[in-house]
């Protein structure tokens, strides 16, 4: 598969990926976290995303056996991602409609709410999932290489 076909690919997956907060933000496209972030920057450093392995996959000397293996990944993450999105969507309108009401029904809201973050939690743990699933493909070599890159990127 050249890189060309590869950013359709990659497109759809970036835009599946978890946007990990409540009501309206929920429906967003998730936002990387700054450097220097927190719990989440020490977890996501250890961690590759697929684009930036794919852009550096000549410098990184990814071999075939690893692209077919990292696109395999990508293409089971890709069939998960859709699906959990659409129902966190729709379980975000739902809490939305109840805390629009005057009077908020609190136990609904909340079991509502908990329905929206275990959504959230399943959509956190298919991209961890495919993270890790990817960042087992790569050598030791490629995993220094790849911190290289992220230090030196701006």
């Amino acid at each position: 598969m050249t890189r060309r076909s590869l950013r359709p690919l990659l497109a759809v997956l970036l835009v599946c990926l978890p946007a990990a907060a409540l009501a309206d933000d929920a429906a967003k496209p998730p936002q990387p976290p700054p450097r220097g972030a927190g719990p989440s920057d020490a977890i996501g450093g250890k961690l590759f995303p697929p684009e930036l392995i794919i852009g550096h996959q000549a410098e990184l000397q990814i071999d075939e056996r690893q692209r077919e293996a990292i696109l395999k990944e990508i293409e089971r993450a890709q069939t998960q991602f859709p699906r959990l999105q659409w129902q966190l969507q729709a379980a975000t309108e739902q809490l939305s409609a109840l805390l629009d009401s005057p009077r908020i029904d609190e136990s609904k809201a909340l079991a509502q709410a908990t329905e929206v973050m275990k959504l959230e939690t399943e959509i956190k743990k298919a991209h961890l999932t495919l993270l890790i699933r990817i960042r087992n493909l790569l050598t030791d070599a490629q995993r220094s290489k790849l911190q290289e890159i992220r230090r030196s990127a701006p």
